[in-house]
């Protein structure tokens, strides 16, 4: 399922929003411009390296050009392509606009900086001795997501849909679309407890716990940031 709108309007512009959106992709395209070498350099330096991060924690030095707990801040702005920077950007545009509204532009701002952080170690913490990079918006608008089936949980979203050979719209309610999506990530993430899938760990691949933890770091903490503030 692909979400492509919902049926809320704002009443002010999503500065942060399309400000985010924007920075995410400026980033991406000087990652294009990187050779192999460079670029895995730069993963190196500022994604989350759940090794470095461990060792950091029991009080290691880490010879990195940024302390690795920062990395949980920068790696939340890299992308591994463009399949998975267009799914980010296509999901906060969708859910973004209207969690900024009610929060308001500084709240969401720092909401979204936190889910992301907490959500990467949420991925840490399942993955500690891992060296390969985590990196990605997708925890923190997994977070965003939480906050939005507080809020808005009546909110039609039209969903891009494949049935068998085709593809479809349809408009869904914000609680089956985001509870269905919630169900997927919980499932993956345990699957990789049990060892049935590489999916977020040595493998690589899409890091599971921190989708499922961002979305519920979102609904845990929404409220403490406005999520109900009337607008």
């Amino acid at each position: 399922m692909i979400p492509l709108h919902d049926d809320n309007t704002t009443s002010k512009t999503p500065v942060i929003t399309y400000g985010l959106i924007g920075l995410n992709i400026a980033i991406f395209l000087y990652q294009v411009s990187l050779s192999p070498s460079e670029l895995e350099a730069f993963f190196r330096t500022y994604a989350v390296i759940p090794n470095q991060l461990t060792q950091s924690f029991q009080g290691g030095e880490i010879q990195q050009p940024i302390a690795p707990w920062f990395t949980l801040f920068t790696s939340q702005f890299l992308h591994g392509g463009i399949l998975h920077i267009v799914g980010n950007m296509l999901y906060l545009r969708v859910f973004g606009n209207n969690i900024e509204d009610v929060m308001g532009k500084i709240w969401f701002l720092l909401f979204y900086l936190l889910c992301g952080a907490l959500a990467a170690l949420a991925q840490w913490f399942f993955s500690m001795e891992s060296e390969v990079p985590l990196l990605g918006a997708s925890g923190a608008i997994a977070g965003i997501m939480g906050a939005y089936i507080l809020r808005f949980p009546g909110a039609q979203i039209l969903t891009l849909l494949p049935l068998i050979i085709i593809w479809t719209t349809i408009r869904l309610p914000a609680f089956v679309f985001l509870g269905i999506w919630f169900a997927q990530q919980a499932i993956y993430s345990i699957a990789t407890l049990e060892g049935t899938t590489t999916i977020g760990t040595e493998g690589g691949g899409v890091a599971y716990w921190a989708h499922a933890g961002g979305f519920i770091v979102g609904v845990v903490i929404g409220p403490l940031f406005g999520l109900f503030r009337e607008q």
